[in-house]
């Protein structure tokens, strides 16, 4: 089985983490491996690539003619793969060694699958904040408490670690350009509908191997209280907008407020009156912020007229 691994960048800011995510690809003890590297219209980047490694076997190398997204650049990695399957991995991320030998094992066990997903685990390159509670790791790319058991099946696993059979993937039509990250643009959760066509398509949803790990490097503007706060708002923005292009895409919204608000925070409130401390109150109460925060951006989205035309300028 070939695998075509996609990584996609777009300034030099990200160079070095980009590098060490690439490095890391080619770390994999994996063998029958292509990398296909994508940056999104930034010709100094995409010089400085070409100079790493574009003299590397089984390494394709493309520039965008202009920046077009990362649900865009995606989709075109996944074009010039020539792999049966394609795995994302985001370009602050880095795989464990023996990632694509995991996610491998698990196509292999099941010969009908479709997509596989893994673990991404918080890498925090900033001290991580007593604030911040792991029910809400989603808003920085990384799986949650409770997100899932090992080879359960899921409806998307994060951008930082799920694949897909390449021709399940291109018959869906890739990603939805409406989403995903775009310069400043802050639409989130591109994963979801390109899932749930698949499962639409197929009847197959996405395998969760929590042993197929990447660690996710959350940078010191990650931990800022006041930008997860934003990003909670613009998560419910963006969860409006999936609405709205693919309503079966907010499977599994309702059932995750429920788990937060009659499991985890009693839990908490539990733990909270046998053993107190600052750090507990905290994350209790950024809990309740981040919850309000994605409900007033998805409120937003309700109240925002042809959201769609606009999430798309």
């Amino acid at each position: 089985m070939k695998i075509s691994v996609v990584v996609c960048t777009y300034s030099m800011e990200r160079y070095p983490s980009f590098s060490e995510c690439v490095e890391s690809v080619l770390a994999q003890t994996y063998d029958d491996l292509e990398i296909v590297l994508v940056v999104d219209g930034n010709e100094e980047v995409f010089s400085r690539v070409e100079a790493d490694f574009g003299g590397l076997d089984d390494v394709i190398l493309h520039c965008n003619d202009e920046n077009r997204g990362i649900s865009y650049s995606r989709t075109k990695g996944a074009k010039l793969a020539s792999g049966d399957v394609v795995a994302m991995i985001d370009d602050d991320a880095t795989a464990e060694p023996d990632w694509i030998e995991k996610i491998v094992a698990t196509y292999e066990a099941n010969p009908e699958a479709v997509a596989v997903g893994g673990n991404v685990i918080p890498d925090w390159v900033a001290e991580k904040p007593d604030f911040f509670p792991s029910e809400f790791y989603w808003l920085v790319g990384c799986d949650e408490r409770g997100f899932g058991n090992h080879l359960d099946e899921v409806r998307n696993t994060y951008g930082s670690n799920i694949s897909f059979d390449r021709d399940a993937f291109l018959e869906a039509g890739g990603y939805d350009e409406n989403t995903g990250r775009k310069g400043d643009r802050h639409i989130q959760a591109h994963e979801a509908p390109v899932c749930v066509r698949i499962y639409e398509n197929t009847g197959k949803r996405v395998i969760y191997n929590k042993r197929a790990r990447v660690h996710h490097k959350l940078f010191e503007y990650r931990t800022d209280f006041r930008w997860l706060v934003f990003r909670s708002f613009w998560q419910g923005y963006s969860k409006r907008v999936m609405d709205l292009i693919l309503p079966q895409a907010s499977e599994g919204k309702n059932e995750y407020l429920k788990d937060l608000l009659t499991a985890y925070v009693p839990d908490r409130l539990y733990e909270l009156a046998k053993r107190p401390s600052a750090a507990k109150v905290q994350q209790l109460i950024a809990i309740f912020v981040f919850t309000a925060a994605v409900g007033f951006g998805y409120l937003y989205g309700v109240l925002t007229p042809n959201l769609v035309e606009q999430a798309n300028s």
